[in-house]
């Protein structure tokens, strides 16, 4: 059973809406690519899914609503190098810098660590469904929010007494290829970079060369699954390529074999491990698909070669690990 505790109260997640996307339409000036001025209403599934009307429980009641000041802190800074070299057309793609540093201060000056609202179905005819609300918070989520990109993930909770709430969090879904190719432009510009260092870093992005083979060596097989076929496996790195140094990039320490689902599991931050190989797994995977993964908080994992990798995990559980 998923736990999580938001301003001191202790909460059962129940269910997750995991992504739902930011489209253009739903952003506010400055931050929108087409026409328009954007709209309030936003897009959360349809009648005939027969999910999201049980998930808000048919809306028959109030449908109250939190955010946390830190989740949106966090968001902006995962946002932050595409607001500095956006690849999308922005209507003011030359002035997103600024337009960073002032939704930046805006959420920093919030004065509640927790943002309560509530939110009401739209009358539109079926089968989509649309939520809004007239709260700040709100509208906050489509001030700050980097259309397409970005996506809405909502856990319902319910504590001890059976009240419920719906837990919003903002997310930003990388292009990583993208970024990382800006990344290996600049390492290969680098004038104090040897030709063969620069071939050694730059493969070791597509876990390739000796980067590769040194990690076999030391795990040879994904220690969550057993398999042990090479070409079934992916050279993961625990912190990620693009936020390593020249020499955590290569280095074996800094990285797993995984079969391809939990690479990509680990990858995005929904688990992670403690230094004893315990599985933490986020609550922003719903706990119906968290079953059908066979993944669940305090999983051991006992093949998992943690030693010489203690301050990459914790690098992973303190800035990828989605909490």
């Amino acid at each position: 059973m998923n736990k999580i505790n938001l301003n001191n109260r202790d909460y059962e997640v129940i269910d997750a809406k995991e992504t739902i996307t930011i489209p253009d339409c739903f952003v506010k000036d400055p931050n929108k690519i087409g026409r328009g001025h954007g709209e309030a209403k936003f897009y959360v599934g349809q009648t005939t899914d027969n999910t999201t009307l049980n998930f808000f429980d048919n809306f028959n009641t109030e449908i109250n609503c939190v955010m946390k000041k830190e989740d949106l802190q966090k968001y902006l800074m995962d946002c932050e190098n595409e607001y500095m070299h956006p690849d999308q057309e922005y209507r003011n793609k030359d002035t997103m810098p600024e337009i960073y540093a002032e939704h930046f201060t805006k959420v920093l000056e919030l004065e509640d660590d927790y943002l309560y609202f509530n939110i009401y179905r739209v009358d539109v005819n079926p089968p989509r469904i649309y939520i809004n609300s007239s709260s700040k918070a709100y509208d906050l989520i489509r001030e700050i929010s980097l259309p397409n990109i970005s996506y809405l993930a909502i856990l319902k909770l319910r504590d001890k007494n059976g009240k419920v709430l719906y837990y919003f969090r903002p997310f930003i879904e990388y292009n990583i290829e993208a970024l990382n190719n800006i990344e290996i432009d600049t390492i290969e510009e680098d004038e104090n970079i040897t030709v063969s260092e620069k071939e050694t870093i730059i493969k070791s992005r597509v876990g390739q060369g000796k980067y590769r083979e040194k990690l076999l060596e030391e795990c040879p097989f994904c220690p969550i699954t057993m398999v042990n076929d090479e070409r079934l496996l992916i050279a993961s790195h625990i912190k990620p390529w693009i936020k390593s140094d020249n020499f955590e990039k290569t280095d074996p320490k800094n990285g797993f074999m995984f079969t391809p689902t939990y690479d990509k599991l680990f990858d995005r931050g929904f688990i992670s491990f403690e230094n004893d190989g315990t599985m933490l797994v986020s609550p922003w995977i719903s706990p119906m698909n968290q079953k059908r993964l066979d993944i669940f908080d305090g999983k051991k994992v006992r093949s998992l070669p943690t030693e010489g990798r203690e301050e990459y995990l914790f690098y992973h559980r303190e800035f990828v690990f989605k909490k």
